[in-house]
C-alpha cells in the first residue's frame, strides 16, 4: 500500500491559512484564527499567475507579483489588499460582478481592528439570527458605502485581518450600524 505524500510546512501553512479564510467568510460575525500574522500569508494562499490583484502597500504588491498575478488598478482587480482606505468612496472602485455573473465580484482584504470600534449588527445566511459585534480602523462611512452599493446577488466580499485573526463577511450579510 502506498502511503500520501506529507505536505510540506509550506503547503501545511497554506493549507490552514485558506482554511481560516473559507471557516471566516462561511460563518459571518465570528472570528477565525490564521496561522500567521499579516496579508502575506493570503496571498500565498489564494494568489496565482491567474489572479488580478491591487495592493495599496508597494512591498505587498512586490509579494503578489511574485507570486504570478497581474499587477491592476483597483476598478479590474479579483483582489484588493489594504493596509488601510483612506476614504469610504473608494469602495465604489471595487468590482461587483453583474447578475448574471455575481461571483466576479472583488475580494476586499484589510486591516481593522476586530476588539473595538462602530458597533454592527450582523444578519443573513451562515448567521443563527443576528451577530452584534464592533469593529474599527476604518473609513468613516464605510459601512454607509458598502451598503449603498451592494445589489445582491451582486457585491464584494471582505475579509478583516487583525493580526492572525480574521472576520469574513461575504456579500450577503446584511450588515446594520448600531
Amino acid at each position: 500500500m502506498t502511503a500520501p505524500p506529507t505536505p510540506s510546512d509550506f503547503e501545511a501553512e497554506t493549507n490552514a491559512t485558506y482554511a481560516a479564510l473559507m471557516w471566516a467568510l462561511s460563518r459571518p460575525g465570528l472570528i477565525g484564527h490564521l496561522p500567521g500574522t499579516g496579508q502575506a500569508q493570503i496571498i500565498t494562499a489564494l494568489i496565482d499567475r491567474e489572479s488580478a490583484v491591487h495592493c495599496t502597500d508597494p512591498a505587498l504588491a512586490a509579494f503578489a507579483a511574485r507570486a504570478g498575478a497581474a499587477l491592476v488598478d483597483m476598478d479590474a482587480a479579483d483582489h484588493v489588499f489594504a493596509r488601510d482606505l483612506a476614504q469610504a468612496d473608494l469602495l465604489r472602485d471595487l468590482r461587483c460582478g453583474s447578475d448574471l455573473y455575481p461571483e466576479d465580484g472583488a475580494t476586499l482584504v484589510i486591516n481593522a481592528d476586530l476588539s473595538v470600534g462602530t458597533a454592527l449588527r450582523l444578519t443573513g445566511p451562515g448567521i443563527d439570527g443576528a451577530v452584534d459585534l464592533s469593529i474599527g480602523g476604518l473609513p468613516d462611512g464605510f459601512w454607509a458605502e458598502r451598503a449603498r452599493i451592494m445589489r445582491y446577488p451582486m457585491g464584494f466580499e471582505i475579509f478583516l485581518i487583525d493580526g492572525s485573526r480574521v472576520l469574513g463577511l461575504p456579500r450577503s450579510t446584511q450588515i446594520e450600524v448600531l
